[in-house]
């Protein structure tokens, strides 16, 4: 069994699979680049093919090997992970692990989702109950194709039509709850959550059915839409609806529109627009970019045109910017949505599509609607808005042209725009405290520490480094005792070897010690450093401090037990300073 992974591992080239989402730069002997699970702008992310390794070093701290990070990025189970990653690389694996409990219920949990779907839409497209619900949605021009595409429904107005049915499949009342398909009276028995709604099943870009939203018909007093709650299988911010269908059309096209809700996504898709999705609500998330990055860099956003629709454009700026996608807005006519638009002039909105507008080129006008530049106070005011997000833009040529934009448009030099920016930078930048500076100062002992055995095990010339490195510092000088360790393998491995190789190397340790000595060895990959800083310097630094460690210990004994101690320790700092400096 384990050589059938091994050799699975052994077929997959990490550099290959990881470089098809992640854009990686070679540093060195390991590849660097943004992490995809999570945001950030400067990149934390190493790959070592050497080691077939990854590993982050930023907020999300996670890595792992090739099959950790297919299981990370496709959402999967390990089993899960060895059977798609064994098909996709012609090895056979043999007996793969039972799966885990968790994952035999997360599959059972889709299976009920997907009996709940069919029997909704057998409801709506068979059954005389879905009747009105049928001639409801033919009168807004959906056609049937559409409805077996996104095997639409209906909820019957019945307490307990679909719980009955599905619990005659075998399925429980735990697991109905655990779905989100029942709620639970005070009294302890169960009850549909959705009834007398269209329902639209949920499902992720695999095309499993994870969750449902239920819209009421014209003239009830609920609530217009009811979604599945957050189960082990739904999750809001992951979701895009219709990705399962539209995924290929957005390659395809290199890029999304994304618009709320199934309506709006539904009604344009049947007149010809194939690369689009729907979110739940206005609030576009890290999790649902993510996904997207993977089909294109491209997004047009066509949400509502109220202040709801404002902020969530505002807040698709801040997150999307950093993950380097191209951002535009597609503005409807009237404020209407592309549901109603599409409808009453399919033309118009298409050639909406055609003229969306650069986001920056939105939120301009936006703030000189807000605030007619007239006076030099509203120009004032335009400027502070619009510095937050000219001063998010990464792309140096991008920001330039919107500067010069600012600039013509307010009338005002290139200057003026420029120390607005400044001092809006000023503003978000981050103080430290008297008790941060402390900490930072004594983390410094352990950053030396590691970076220097983050530079042993990337030197080039490691047989020469480690033995100048060894000729200053022991084990004692490392207060992290795996570090000292390490330090101490690394010396006597270089006794034996004339060169340096840090697989073999790291065969040579217990299990425990080669975790550490593999994040360590990415982790050099990782810094932003301009300059080098020499492994000898940093040694001697090393070793002052712990001198002087072992001084503050020694002055803490009675004065008649310092005596020779004493005397030893400050002769050893006297040379050293004499050494170093030389360095």
């Amino acid at each position: 069994m384990e050589a059938s992974i091994e050799q699975l591992k052994e077929k997959i080239d990490i550099i290959e699979l990881i470089g098809s989402v992640v854009k990686l730069k070679k540093m060195g002997r390991n590849f660097k680049g943004l992490c995809p699970f999570h945001q950030e702008k400067t990149p934390s992310f190493v790959v070592s093919p050497e080691r077939q390794l990854w590993h982050c070093f930023g907020a999300c701290g996670v890595g792992g090997d090739a099959i950790a990070f297919y299981m990370k990025w496709e959402h999967l189970s390990f089993p899960e992970a060895l059977s798609e990653l064994g098909q996709k690389y012609g090895v056979e694996i043999n007996n793969i692990p039972i799966q885990d409990k968790q994952a035999h219920y997360k599959d059972r949990l889709i299976g009920l989702n997907k009996k709940s779907a069919e029997f909704y839409n057998y409801i709506l497209t068979k059954s005389p109950i879905g009747k009105n619900a049928l001639e409801y949605i033919k009168n807004r021009g959906i056609h049937d194709k559409i409805i077996e595409t996104f095997q639409i429904g209906y909820a019957p107005s019945s307490w307990d039509s679909l719980s009955r049915f599905l619990q005659k499949k075998g399925y429980t009342k735990s697991e109905l709850m655990d779905a989100g398909l029942v709620n639970k009276a005070d009294s302890g028995r169960i009850y549909d959550r959705f009834r007398g709604r269209l329902m639209f099943p949920l499902k992720d870009h695999r095309g499993n059915t994870v969750g449902f939203s239920g819209r009421i018909l014209t003239g009830e007093k609920e609530a217009k839409y009811v979604n599945s709650p957050e189960t082990m299988l739904y999750h809001k911010r992951t979701m895009l609806f219709g990705l399962d269908i539209t995924k290929e059309a957005v390659k395809k096209e290199d890029g999304i529109i994304i618009v709320e809700g199934e309506f709006d996504m539904i009604t344009p898709f049947q007149h010809g627009i194939s690369n689009i999705v729907a979110i739940k609500g206005t609030a576009l998330t890290t999790e649902q970019l993510q996904l997207i990055k993977r089909y294109t860099n491209k997004i047009m956003l066509a949400l509502d045109s109220d202040k709801a629709g404002e902020e969530a454009i505002r807040r698709a700026i801040e997150i999307a910017e950093p993950m380097g996608f191209e951002l535009s807005v597609i503005v409807n006519e009237g404020g209407k949505d592309p549901d109603e638009l599409i409808r009453q002039n399919e033309l118009q909105f298409k050639q909406s599509l055609k003229k969306s507008v650069p986001v920056y080129d939105f939120l301009i006008d936006l703030f000189i609607k807000k605030y007619p530049p007239i006076d030099p106070f509203n120009k004032k005011r335009i400027g502070e808005e619009i510095a937050p997000f000219i001063n998010s833009i990464i792309n140096p040529i991008v920001q330039s042209y919107y500067i010069k934009q600012l600039s013509r448009i307010l009338d005002v030099s290139e200057d003026s725009i420029m120390q607005v920016l400044r001092n809006q930078k000023q503003k978000r930048r981050v103080v430290f405290s008297k008790k941060e500076e402390r900490v930072e100062k004594t983390s410094r002992e352990l950053l030396l520490q590691e970076y220097i055995l983050e530079s042993l095990l990337n030197c080039p010339d490691n047989k020469k480094i480690i033995e100048k490195a060894n000729s200053i510092l022991s084990v004692g000088d490392f207060t992290i005792p795996s570090y000292g360790i390490i330090f101490q393998k690394l010396a006597l491995y270089m006794e034996k070897n004339t060169s340096f190789d840090i697989n073999s190397f790291i065969k040579s340790l217990a299990p425990e010690l080669a975790s550490v000595v593999d994040k360590l060895y990415l982790h050099a990959t990782s810094k932003n450093e301009t300059e080098e800083v020499s492994i000898e310097k940093i040694a001697y630094e090393l070793k002052k401090k712990s001198l002087k460690e072992k001084m503050k210990e020694i002055l803490s004994l009675p004065e008649e037990k310092q005596g020779e101690k004493l005397r030893i320790i400050q002769t050893s700092l006297k040379e050293l300073e004499k050494m170093s400096s030389t360095v």
